[in-house]
């Protein structure tokens, strides 16, 4: 069906059960007169999001989410892949320490910041990349960390952009409840209940929004370089099959952030050990919910 299709082609790296290796599908016996009879494969690769590999089916079935398979899958594969891994998220950790102490330099910190804004949709798509191929037992190399950048650099950047800036707008009129009893505080040099009442419940008005956009959309970036999806398809599908399950994704999120804050509490350097798990149980769950 996926070579009738066009979803793959002779060049397709496979792994037949029993093999040792990933090996072109044209190697494959069973396949050579069904490739033979499809038409040339054009030179040039079809523009990018023409053939989404998304099953189409995937919006009329449900899916069943183990937030603790999933984090004793990613630290099965960080053991088993420690090396690799660790060194991989390790690259992407320290390129982003890197840029944000140069965001703090006075004159030339803005530069820098928006230097990393830019980067980061790319370099995050990367990481979910790399760590798609240990998952999928494919060989993984730490300049996978970077396939952001040269497989679909502009969607991964319109994908983190967008997102982000949908979700501070959804945040503003919880902002504006908030801006002004502080604004009044600060002016009186006091806090006062009613004021202070009234800007927690303006904080809790732009909080909502955000987390639930934030969680609805966390599978966007993954969809975009592995799916070779649009960004504002990959957006829609990510919203649509998380909130199936809202409640169960939000909830491996906030463990994955308590995990976190375990390892930067470990003297910040169980940041290293701890974001890949987060990263792989992430995508575990990313397998869990569009796998075939």
């Amino acid at each position: 069906q996926w070579i009738a299709e066009g979803r793959v082609s002779g060049q397709t790296s496979v792994w037949a059960e029993g093999a040792t290796e990933w090996k072109p599908l044209s190697t494959l016996p069973e396949f050579v007169a069904l490739l033979s009879s499809q038409p040339p494969v054009p030179g040039a690769p079809p523009a990018y999001g023409a053939q989404p590999g998304l099953p189409q089916d995937i919006f009329t079935r449900d899916y069943d989410l183990d937030i603790g398979r999933c984090i004793s899958d990613a630290w099965n594969l960080l053991k088993g892949n420690f090396g690799t891994i660790f060194v991989g998220v390790a690259v992407f950790m320290l390129i982003q320490i890197v840029i944000g102490a140069l965001a703090q330099i006075p004159f030339v910190g803005l530069v820098f910041s928006v230097g990393n804004f830019i980067i980061s949709g790319p370099l995050t798509g990367g990481v979910y990349y790399f760590m798609l191929k240990a998952i999928r037992r494919q060989p993984a190399e730490i300049g996978d960390v970077f396939a952001g950048f040269r497989i679909a650099f502009g969607q991964l950047l319109l994908g983190y952009i967008v997102a982000a800036l949908l979700a501070c707008l959804a945040a503003l009129p919880g902002v504006a409840i908030m801006g002004v009893p502080i604004y009044m505080m600060v002016r009186h040099h006091a806090i006062e209940a009613g004021p202070f009442l009234l800007a927690t419940v303006g904080f809790i008005v732009a909080m909502i929004p955000a987390i639930y956009f934030g969680v609805s959309w966390m599978f966007s970036l993954p969809l975009i370089i592995d799916k070779q999806m649009e960004f504002w398809p990959a957006m829609s599908a990510s919203r649509r099959m998380v909130g199936k399950h809202w409640w169960l994704v939000f909830g491996l999120l906030v463990v994955c952030g308590l995990i976190n804050v375990a390892g930067f509490a470990a003297c910040c350097v169980g940041i290293f050990f701890s974001l890949p798990i987060v990263f792989g149980a992430m995508m575990y769950a990313y397998e869990s919910i569009f796998s075939a």
